[in-house]
Order: structure tokens, then sequence, then C-alpha cells
């Protein structure tokens, strides 16, 4: 009898809190409480649930967008490189424009200009500038 009291008496709390918690008819409910889920459908309306896609970026493949951004070279001088997608136009700091194209033609951040050598290589915010007979710079963003 002494544990059916004491089973009582530790239930009786726990029942009278569970019992405020649950709202009565007609009563408002709380602006933080969630409201009752909808009721479930059967398994057969439901759709099985799609596998996340996948996104692969290719860095092989050329850049398709085009853009223009300038990047100083040290001593005031300043190139200026526009992203033509499978080629770059680069006008010098004495106004020059040279025409590179990717080398090899399947990637995006090397270009090579056809008759004289020079090359350029992109990488992040920098581009390594190499032109015949002189020391290759650095120029960024």
């Amino acid at each position: 009898m002494a544990l059916r009291r004491s089973v009582w008496v530790s239930f009786l709390p726990l029942l009278a809190i569970v019992a405020a918690c649950v709202p009565q008819d007609n009563a408002p409910m709380a602006a933080n409480t969630v409201s009752p889920a909808p009721a479930q459908q059967s398994m057969a309306a439901v759709a099985p649930p799609t596998s996340p896609t996948k996104i692969t970026t290719d860095l092989t493949a050329p850049r398709s967008a085009v853009g223009t951004a300038t990047y100083g070279c040290g001593n005031g001088s300043a190139i200026t490189i526009q992203n033509l997608g499978s080629s770059l136009r680069v006008i010098g700091p004495d106004g020059a424009t040279e025409e590179f194209v990717a080398s090899p033609a399947n990637q995006s951040s090397r270009y090579q200009e056809a008759a004289t050598h020079n090359a350029i290589v992109i990488d992040g915010r920098e581009a390594l500038v190499m032109k015949r007979g002189s020391t290759p710079r650095t120029c960024r963003r």
C-alpha cells in the first residue's frame, strides 16, 4: 500500500504539468506552440524522395562568362584582361592589345599568344605575365 501511494504521489505532479500544457477546447494557443500535424497520407500517394542533385564543376572546361579585370603589376603599371571564354584579350599599360588563346584548348588558366609566344597564367587573383626576352612578373587584382 505504501508503494502504491508513493507512485501516485510522484505521478500526480507530472500529470498536472502535462494537463497544463495541453490546450483546452476554445482556448487560445500560445504564439510559440506547434500546430498539430496534418493527417498522414497513405504511402501509395506519397512520391519517393528524390536524391539531391549532384553538381560537378569541370575545371578543365573553358569559361563561358565574359568578364574584365584590371591587374596591378607594380611600378604603377597595370594591365586589363578581358576573358572571352576560350581566349583572353590583354590591354597593356601602353594601350597595346594582344589576343591569348587557351593552351591547351580545353582549360581556363593558361593562355599563349601564337605569334610572340608570350603567355599568361591566371591563378585566382593573380596573373603571371611572361613575355619573351623579359623576366616574368606577377600582377594582382
